[in-house]
């Protein structure tokens, strides 16, 4: 099954980048956005699509990998080189990721549940606190 989601995660980013963003660009409610990171250990770029929120001038995204009993690969990507990309639509944006404190997380978890509800099914599958993490545009309204 693990296969049968990558296969989804990776048709849904191409469609989303040759598309400029029109297609894919929410799922069930929640708008998407391509995440790129460079591979901790590769050093090669890898592309995820992910729903995020918007909190001021963020994104904010969350590492629930299904509720896998490990952190998804792009987490541990971030915490190695936290500057990034995403494309929201057509834009191209350079980020830096920040995981969100405990307060925060419990504030924007409660967003995200309230949204989408499933994440709270992940969280149940899991003994590890889920992740939310902050994508902060590093010049705000300036293109990478």
């Amino acid at each position: 099954m693990r296969w049968f989601f990558k296969l989804v995660r990776s048709t849904h980013a191409t469609v989303f980048r040759l598309s400029g963003g029109r297609i894919g660009a929410s799922i069930a409610g929640m708008p998407m956005l391509l995440l790129t990171t460079k591979g901790r250990q590769s050093g090669r770029a890898h592309t995820v699509p992910l729903g995020f929120l918007m909190e001021e001038d963020s994104f904010v995204v969350i590492a629930s990998y299904r509720g896998s009993p490990r952190n998804p690969a792009w987490y541990l990507n971030l915490q190695s080189e936290p500057q990034v990309t995403v494309q929201v639509g057509e834009r191209n944006i350079a980020v830096v990721a920040k995981t969100a404190d405990a307060e925060a997380r419990a504030r924007l978890w409660n967003r995200l549940v309230a949204k989408t509800p499933i994440y709270k099914r992940f969280q149940d599958r899991t003994s590890r606190q889920i992740p939310v993490v902050y994508l902060m545009p590093v010049d705000s309204g300036v293109e990478a």
